[in-house]
């Protein structure tokens, strides 16, 4: 028997087929776009996510020559801070919707902060994400905006929750979901209707939650005929793609950890207790597991800060190799690249900086200066962006070694002694790496499954492939820059405010 377990991400789908053990058997992915019709409007359409559901599991069915009653059951990983809206009959009301980094909802977030204190709001609800991220904020910009949706809509789903729907018929959301609709109380562990109020948003607006490893429903005979599935097929509820991650990467254990270094980067950890600062804001969702959280620091361009240097500093390298060149470049620079810092700010300041004005900047350049300098420093200051993060959680959650070292950037080894080296911790990388968020949802549908009746297994499916230990003179080296770093931090806001004009 096996699990289809799906990662429904910003850029396109990952399906993979899970055995028993939960190895993975096969994967696909399908892509697809993302809409940007104004300033600040990121959207999508359901319908893709659809068809992409369906033309996945086609492909890995037809792939392995599996027959559809060898599927016990699946589960999805969805893209957060999704809102879609539906009438009473479950259609969309809307053939695009806001994604989680569409940013329309502005006026609408400050406008709830003069009845609720942002400060309250955000000690409550753990949301971490500038407010207008959240579902909370874009279904008041339709309310205001889009006045004739929001009077037909009945029920408001995120991304994950509405393949479901199409699945098996049946609205259902979980736990870590709903905790990232902006009205979700994690200390509660329900939906705050003293929120929605303030809101001006009916108290039924969201479903209910419930665990990640609960049955939703079952494969409808017209979904069966899409997807190639078995009718009656079990679908459990899955979770949000930042707890699925962090089942995946790290289990349920407390004070797990990993870097992920994706596209974006960000360093989350697993705590029993919210990890919360009203200062620097650490952004928490519900874990899958029970009584557990996972709270993080991003970093909006960690990976792409790199494919920046690949395509502006080295536009003759050919793209198949230019990483391997770019590692072997690297690695030959002196510690600390002949004195330049960058800040990678290249996509604007998180919550923990100073102001999200914040740009990327190259500091203490030399006529001297190298591109292979350049490029180090680009490969440093990501990781001193991130160990300044690491720093901050390790305040308040004690944190396990060593720390896993996950998503497109582990491919170099060279980024990943750096980060060693910068964090002065051990980190591994094992055979799960980017497939991480589908194994958590995998997991929750073998916990529903009754294969297993905890998520201890997970530990098993971990394979180490590398582990990088710091090097003693090399971290005490970085130490010593750290506290110039963070003078590149101030600097980078102070002039980000003075051109864009102060804080929004």
């Amino acid at each position: 028997m096996y699990i289809l377990a799906y990662d429904l991400g910003t850029g396109g789908l990952k399906a993979a087929l899970f055995d028993e053990s939960l190895s993975i058997t096969a994967e696909t992915f399908f892509e697809y776009p993302t809409f940007y019709p104004g300033p600040k409007l990121h959207e999508q359409k359901p319908s893709h996510w659809w068809q992409a559901v369906c033309g996945s599991t086609q492909a890995l069915l037809e792939k392995v020559g599996l027959d559809s009653s060898q599927i016990g059951g699946l589960a999805l990983s969805g893209a957060s801070l999704v809102a879609i809206p539906l009438d009473k009959e479950g259609t969309p009301l809307l053939e695009q919707v806001p994604i989680w980094s569409d940013m329309r909802a502005e006026s609408q977030a400050r406008g709830f902060f003069q009845a609720v204190p942002q400060t309250e709001w955000y000690l409550a609800t753990g949301c971490g994400f500038p407010p207008a991220c959240y579902s909370l904020f874009k279904l008041m910009w339709m309310r205001e905006n889009q006045p004739e949706v929001f009077s037909k809509t009945t029920q408001v789903v995120g991304s994950k929750d509405y393949i479901n729907f199409l699945l098996t018929g049946r609205l259902a959301t979980d736990y870590s979901y709903a905790s990232g609709t902006g009205a979700f109380g994690l200390e509660q562990g329900a939906t705050r209707k003293d929120f929605l109020r303030a809101a001006g948003l009916p108290e039924d607006i969201f479903p209910e939650p419930g665990p990640s490893h609960q049955e939703v429903g079952q494969i409808t005979p017209s979904a069966a005929a899409q997807t190639g599935l078995r009718p009656g097929t079990p679908v459990f509820c899955g979770g949000v793609d930042n707890a699925c991650m962090a089942m995946g990467a790290v289990g349920a254990a407390e004070g797990r950890s990993y870097v992920s270094m994706g596209s974006s980067a960000w360093v989350p950890v697993n705590c029993k207790n919210p990890v919360l600062d009203a200062a620097t804001r650490p952004y928490t969702f519900a874990h899958l597991q029970e009584g557990m959280y996972t709270s993080a620091y991003s970093l909006f361009a960690g990976g792409n800060s790199l494919r920046w240097a690949r395509d502006v500093l080295f536009p003759e390298l050919n793209k198949d190799t230019a990483y391997l060149e770019m590692d072997r470049l690297a690695a030959a620079e002196p510690l600390g690249a002949g004195g330049v810092l960058f800040h990678p700010g290249l996509a604007g300041g998180t919550m923990q900086d100073s102001t999200p004005n914040l740009r990327g900047a190259f500091m203490n350049l030399q006529l001297g200066t190298s591109r292979a300098s350049l490029l180090r420093a680009v490969m440093e200051g990501v990781a001193m962006n991130l160990a300044l993060s690491l720093e901050l959680l390790r305040e308040r959650c004690p944190i396990q070694e060593p720390i896993l070292f996950c998503g497109g950037g582990s491919k170099s080894p060279v980024w990943m002694d750096i980060f060693a080296d910068v964090l002065n911790t051990p980190l591994e990388k094992s055979n799960v790496d980017q497939s991480a968020a589908s194994l958590g949802a995998a997991a929750a549908a073998a916990r529903g499954l009754g294969w297993w009746k905890d998520y201890t297994p997970l530990a098993g499916v971990h394979k180490r492939e590398r582990l990088a230990a710091p090097n003693p003179e090399r971290a005490r080296q970085y130490q010593a820059l750290l506290p110039l770093f963070r003078q590149v931090c101030r600097a980078a806001g102070e002039l980000g405010d003075i051109i864009y004009g102060g804080k929004p």
